[in-house]
């Protein structure tokens, strides 16, 4: 429900809409010249994805994306987050292999679509997908030497056939679930670990590090290409979105557990944000634990990392409770050597249960990230991806159309933003809801449905219909914006 004392709070110029990644709703997978990416090999290995689907076919966005811009437009969005596949624009990847056009014409012409229709364009170079070409070649970004020169040629392609019309550029999508997905935990493409019962190949006690090095240096290396050669011209912004939920002490009264929560937070949160937004460099608290295996930035890297973001791109989900460990941190710990638990010493819960385990509707963390988040770095905050699944949407019944469960979890967030920057203080300039339409989840394929849109997945045409949680967000932003 929307609150009359937040009336006309945000800023005029606020953009709010939906994110999508390329993967997810595309399909096309192998269409008009496109190559594969580590995420086609995966979901085409037996056993990997949770109900053994493909992103083959996703939502058809490649095919539909005219008829879901109008379903954008009906939404009432003033903006909209998708991302480029970076082998449907450079099949092999590298810097010296071919374009395709036809990859780069589908963008051209949704980004025109959009336009058209009054949606501001947001646009993500990388979402996870890797051309599986340069994982062959040299184990991508295990490789960083090599794979700088081939991210920056394809980030200088993107600039030069969309910076005219794009303004609003992300380089990175959650640079840290990638890597711990991928190479910590190897449940993500390119499926490294040191889980040998999982994965053939890979060390999760330092793999992750060395991705995450690369990830932040190569961003630095397209943020300065943009702002040297396009930024003047295109007079756009560019920056990167990191992930990062809230972390509350489990006992509230003990130094401990608030010292912990506070490392939680670094190690998931300032292992990117400290080297962009406040020191160059990785936090103390990283060091302390991981000594050698946290690579050490040159003295050139940490000043090209260092204010290499025009904006804190944001995607935050929910909160979980932290006690300290008091055992020695594992060699794969990842986490600051804490313990994440859903309900607190007294027993109260982070928050009311979705169709996803670890994800619970917890706004009152929310505002308590947003407002860590700005006084740690004090840069405008863009939130770029926040939502739910909820139980039981295998049918679109009227029941499931009026997703209640998702109504209250944005009623929450929306409230604690909007909250965040009348009572403290924090600049935020927009919101993008996870998801447009329900989507191919990664790992977790057709089963997990985060859209404000249902999808018959059985159908041909993957039948979108609109969920009540679409029209409540729009309403809720059409009283919390400013007016002219």
């Amino acid at each position: 429900m929307a609150s009359d004392s937040l009336e006309g709070v945000l800023r005029k110029d606020f953009f709010w809409g939906y994110a999508t990644a390329a993967t997810q709703v595309e399909g096309g997978w192998n269409a008009d010249g496109k190559g594969v990416s580590i995420w086609d090999t995966f979901a085409h290995t037996p056993g990997k994805v949770k109900d053994g689907s493909t992103p083959d076919e996703a939502v058809l966005s490649y095919y539909q994306y005219k008829s879901d811009v109008a379903l954008l437009k009906q939404y009432g969005v003033t903006g909209y987050r998708f991302s480029l596949s970076w082998s449907r624009i450079i099949p092999l990847g590298g810097a010296n292999d071919p374009i395709n056009e036809a990859g780069l014409q589908y963008y051209s012409n949704l980004v025109d679509e959009l336009l058209a229709n009054g949606i501001t364009p947001f646009v993500t170079l990388f979402h996870w997908d890797t051309p599986q070409a340069l994982e062959d070649r040299y184990g991508g970004m295990l490789d960083m030497k090599s794979y700088i020169p081939d991210f920056v040629n394809y980030a200088r392609v993107c600039f030069e056939r969309l910076g005219d019309r794009v303004k609003n550029w992300i380089t990175y999508n959650e640079p840290g679930v990638y890597t711990l997905a991928g190479y910590a935990a190897g449940v993500h493409a390119p499926a490294r670990s040191s889980n040998r019962d999982l994965n053939e190949i890979g060390d999760s006690s330092t793999e992750p590090f060395i991705v995450g090095h690369t990830e932040l240096v190569s961003h630095a290396y397209a943020v300065q290409l943009y702002r040297e050669k396009f930024q003047e011209t295109q007079k756009g912004s560019i920056g990167i979105t990191l992930h990062g939920n809230w972390s509350e002490p489990w006992d509230e009264d003990d130094p401990l557990d608030q010292e912990a929560a506070e490392r939680a937070r670094e190690f998931e949160i300032a292992w990117y944000g400290d080297p962009v937004y406040k020191t160059g460099d990785y936090p103390a608290s990283m060091r302390a634990q991981l000594g050698d295996r946290l690579p050490k930035f040159t003295a050139e890297e940490s000043k090209l990392v260092l204010g290499s973001s025009d904006f804190y791109g944001m995607n935050s989900y929910t909160s979980f409770y932290i006690r300290h460990l008091d055992t020695p941190p594992h060699i794969d710990d990842h986490s600051g050597n804490v313990e994440k638990l859903d309900t607190n010493k007294k027993g109260v819960s982070r928050g009311p249960e979705s169709d996803t385990y670890w994800l619970r509707t917890s706004p009152w963390g929310f505002r308590k990230l947003l407002n860590w988040i700005w006084k740690r770095y004090g840069v405008p905050i863009y939130i770029t991806e926040n939502g739910t699944t909820a139980k039981g949407e295998t049918a679109p019944t009227e029941e499931v159309l009026n997703d209640r469960f998702r109504i209250e979890f944005f009623e929450g967030y929306i409230n604690a933003l909007t909250t965040a920057v009348k009572e403290d203080g924090v600049d935020i300039r927009s919101y993008f809801a996870w998801t447009f339409t329900d989507n191919w989840e990664w790992a977790a394929g057709y089963s997990d449905r985060f859209g404000v849109t249902y999808v018959d997945f059985e159908s041909k045409e993957k039948k979108r219909y609109p969920k009540r949680s679409a029209f409540v967000i729009k309403d809720l932003f059409g009283k919390y914006i400013a007016k002219d």
